[in-house]
């Protein structure tokens, strides 16, 4: 029988322990679903890597907690998902920012950039960026906000 077989076997039963532990950790139901997933991952790695526990079900719960503890939850926040939004009003939510919010914005949030490589590109330091980015946020969430809240019956 293959590894992956074997692995499955094994912890397949205990996915329900493993999302009601997540749901336990993290707030939201999507990111209990991550984070049971994430925890698959990692055990599957240390299955493949002949680290197999002798009880299971203990063994998937400790790393879903530790994955948990050590910063799921940040990488994890999603932004809140609104249907209602439209092109056009976030088209003229980021034209209402300021152009340096706006680029810094572009490269990191939409173009993957890191902190540094904007930083290089738009010619600042650093923390300039990370100032533009933070209040271009802040400013972004605040307008997107109040048009949602106009559009709410």
């Amino acid at each position: 029988m293959a590894e992956s077989e074997e692995f499955l076997r094994a912890t397949l039963g205990s996915m329900d322990l493993v999302y009601n532990i997540a749901r336990k950790v993290v707030p939201r139901p999507e990111d209990a679903e991550d984070l049971a997933q994430e925890t698959y991952l990692a055990a599957f790695r240390a299955w493949l890597d002949h680290r197999r526990p002798r009880k299971v079900e203990p063994w998937l719960a400790t790393i879903c907690l530790n994955l948990g503890r050590s910063g799921f939850r940040h990488r994890a926040r999603r932004p809140l998902e609104v249907e209602a939004m439209d092109r056009d009003a976030l088209r003229r939510a980021m034209w209402s920012l300021s152009e340096e919010q706006r680029i810094a914005m572009a490269l990191v949030d939409l173009g993957g950039f890191s902190i540094d490589e904007a930083a290089r590109m738009m010619g600042s330091p650093r923390g300039t960026v990370l100032s533009r980015l933070f209040r271009g946020r802040r400013a972004l969430a605040a307008l997107l906000e109040s048009e949602i809240r106009e559009r709410e019956p």
